[in-house]
């Protein structure tokens, strides 16, 4: 992720007030990429933050998998 620059045009009431925000397509785009880097980050985080667990082998996994469906 580097430095996100976007160009939003604000949509004004005739009291000046801003209404909304106008953005091109691109910059869209842009926003959208950026959250979802985020969102992974966040998720990444959260995972790595977790106590507690225990993690196993792949193939110790799958062994004690077939183990109890043969019980």
């Amino acid at each position: 992720m580097g430095t996100l620059t976007i160009n939003p045009q604000f949509v004004k009431d005739e009291k000046g007030r801003d209404l909304g925000v106008f953005l091109t397509k691109s910059d869209f785009d842009k926003l959208l990429d950026e959250i979802e880097d985020l969102e992974d980050i966040k998720a990444y985080d959260g995972a790595k933050s977790r106590t507690g667990q225990e993690f196993i082998p792949f193939e110790q996994a799958l062994k004690e998998i077939k183990q109890s469906r043969n019980k």
